[in-house]
């Protein structure tokens, strides 16, 4: 014979799932807040890519300087692969930071004037690398979209927090 649930059972499962729902949310924001807290923040030039979608105007489409990067910055015997994680070495050079190395394991030791940013493979050629690092999309009020993509490709400065597990979150866009 089956057993019902009783009234009182409903709502605190009801309950459980809300809440473990509600602590979802405030993990994810904890997680964007403690990358801007803790993080390092580097700066990397980038160029937007106007959209010019109606419904999403809140955000610019971002190219950055390393997006594109030489294939004899690839540290491995194999050749990389679609969709394969990579770790690209980063260390100042101006205002900016620029690609020196890319990994396909995260590397043991650095020396103190780089940094590691996680990114993705898109695809490679013969001579070049695509990649991708999941902030070609940067969200802010629209008066600030409007006054960033003004002239339509001049560069922009873009400040990222790199956390030291990894994630990486845009701080702030200038333009150059």
């Amino acid at each position: 014979m089956p057993v019902l649930p009783t009234p009182a059972n409903r709502r605190l499962w009801l309950l459980l799932l809300v809440g473990a729902q509600l602590l979802f949310i405030v993990a994810v924001a904890a997680a964007g807040y403690a990358t801007t807290a803790y993080g390092r923040t580097v700066q990397l030039r980038t160029a937007p890519v106007n959209p010019r979608d109606l419904l999403e105007r809140d955000h610019l489409r971002l190219t950055y300087g390393i997006t594109y990067l030489p294939l004899t910055l690839w540290q491995e015997a194999n050749k990389p692969r679609r969709r394969q994680p990579v770790y690209v070495a980063l260390r100042a050079q101006g205002n900016a930071y620029a690609a020196v190395r890319v990994y396909n394991q995260e590397p043991s030791t650095l020396p103190p004037d780089q940094v590691i940013l996680r990114g993705w493979v898109v695809g490679s050629s013969r001579r070049t690398l695509r990649l991708r690092y999941g902030l070609e999309r940067y969200y802010a009020p629209e008066n600030q979209v409007k006054a960033l993509n003004k002239k339509g490709s001049h560069a922009l400065l873009v400040h990222v927090s790199i956390a030291p597990w990894g994630q990486a979150r845009i701080a702030k866009a200038e333009v150059l």
